[in-house]
C-alpha cells in the first residue's frame, strides 16, 4: 500500500504546467548494482558539453550532501515535524537556480532514492518501500517530473552482486536460510515497477532499460532512456563492479573473520546453488515477458534498436555479461558516491 504524502506545498495547476514547460526533470533511480556509478561518472565527465545543450545533472555528490535530507522520514521525524517540508523547499530552491542557469532538462541520478542497499539486504526482497519513497520524491519535484528511468537486472546476478557488495563493507556472510529466503521470494521487477507506477502521477513516463542491454553504455542510457542529446562515450566502461573472491577473502581476514567458507577461485562469488539460480532466473524471465507484452500500460521497455530486440528470452550477450569472460576485462577504479 502506498502511504499518503501530506500536501504541505500546494502548487497551482497553471503554475505546475508552466514550470514543466520551462524545465523537465528525469529521475534515474538505478537500481543498485546496475551501472549507476558508471552513468554518474559519464554525466560528470561531460558536464560542460551537456550544459551547452541545456542539460543539467544532479548526482550523489549533490543529493547525498543534504539536498534530500528529511524527505524520507527517519528517527528525527517525530521531533522535527517540518523536515519533509524543509526538504521540499530546499529542492525547489535548487530547481529554481537550475532554471535560472538555463537548464531545460535536469537528470537526477541516485539509486538511493528507492532505498539503500543495506535495507534491501535486510529485507531480503526487492525494494519493498519504493512506493512510499517515490511518492515523496514525486511530490518534491511536482510540476517538473516527466520521466523515471529504471534498470532491472537478472535476480541471480543482482543478489550475488548486492551480497558481495555488502560483505565487502562489513555485513556478515549470509547463511543458507537467508539465501534460501531470497531464492524463494516471488517479488520481482514487475512488482517493483507496479509499485513505482502507483506512486507517480499518471503523466510521468516510466522507461525500463534492462541492465544486460545497456551496461557500460551511458550515452545510450541517456539518449534512449531520457530522450536527450547524449555526447558519445568513448568505449565500454563499467565502474564499481562487485568485489571478486580474493578481495572478499582479504576483507574478511582484515576484520578477523573466517574466510574459509568462501569457495576457492579468483572470479566472482556466486553464493546461490544451481537450483536457486534457476528459480531467480525464472522470475526474471517472467518480468521480461511482462515488459515485452506492454507491462499493463504502466511502463515502456526501452530497446536498443542497434542491437538484439529484447523478447521472451535475454539476448545471447546478456547470458554471459558479468561472468568470467567479463571479469577479465580491464579494471577501473570506482568513483566515490
Amino acid at each position: 500500500m502506498i502511504a499518503t504524502v501530506p500536501s504541505v506545498w500546494p502548487v497551482g495547476a497553471a503554475f505546475a504546467q508552466k514550470a514543466a514547460r520551462i524545465m523537465d526533470v528525469i529521475l534515474h533511480i538505478g537500481a543498485h548494482r546496475t551501472g549507476t556509478t558508471t552513468f554518474q561518472d559519464y554525466m560528470r565527465s561531460h558536464r560542460e558539453t551537456l550544459a551547452t545543450r541545456g542539460i543539467g545533472f544532479w548526482g550523489p555528490y549533490r543529493t547525498r550532501r543534504g539536498l534530500f535530507s528529511g524527505l524520507i522520514p527517519g528517527a528525527a521525524a517525530a521531533r522535527h515535524r517540518d523536515l519533509c517540508r524543509r526538504a521540499e523547499g530546499r529542492i525547489r530552491l535548487h530547481l529554481a537556480r537550475a532554471r535560472a542557469d538555463g537548464v531545460r532538462s535536469l537528470v537526477v541520478s541516485d539509486e538511493n532514492m528507492i532505498g539503500c542497499a543495506r535495507a534491501n539486504l535486510r529485507a531480503r526482497t526487492l525494494y519493498p518501500a519504493i512506493g512510499e519513497r517515490m511518492a515523496r520524491f514525486a511530490r518534491a519535484f511536482d510540476g517538473h517530473l516527466t520521466r523515471v528511468v529504471i534498470s532491472p537486472r537478472a535476480q541471480d546476478l543482482y543478489w550475488s552482486s548486492m551480497i558481495a557488495y555488502g560483505v565487502a563493507r562489513g555485513l556478515p556472510l549470509p547463511g543458507g536460510a537467508a539465501l534460501d529466503h531470497i531464492a524463494r521470494q516471488t517479488r520481482g521487477w514487475r512488482d517493483v515497477i507496479t509499485d513505482l507506477a502507483c506512486a507517480l502521477p499518471p503523466q510521468v513516463d516510466i522507461q525500463v532499460m534492462p541492465f544486460e542491454m545497456f551496461t557500460g553504455r551511458s550515452d545510450a542510457l541517456l539518449r534512449l532512456g531520457a530522450g536527450l542529446d547524449a555526447p558519445a562515450d568513448g568505449g565500454l566502461r563499467w565502474l564499481n563492479r562487485a568485489p571478486d573472491l580474493p578481495t572478499l577473502r582479504r576483507r574478511l581476514h582484515e576484520r578477523g573473520q573466517d574466510a574459509t567458507c568462501l569457495p576457492d577461485g579468483t572470479g566472482r562469488w556466486h553464493p546461490f546453488d544451481a537450483a536457486a539460480c534457476a528459480a531467480l532466473r525464472e522470475v526474471y524471465a517472467d518480468d521480461i515477458m511482462w515488459l515485452t507484452a506492454g507491462a499493463d500500460g504502466l511502463a515502456t521497455l526501452t530497446e536498443d534498436r542497434t542491437g538484439t530486440r529484447a523478447g521472451n528470452t535475454l539476448p545471447p550477450g546478456a547470458m554471459t555479461q558479468g561472468y568470467r569472460t567479463h571479469d577479465r576485462q580491464e579494471s577501473h577504479l570506482a568513483q566515490p558516491r
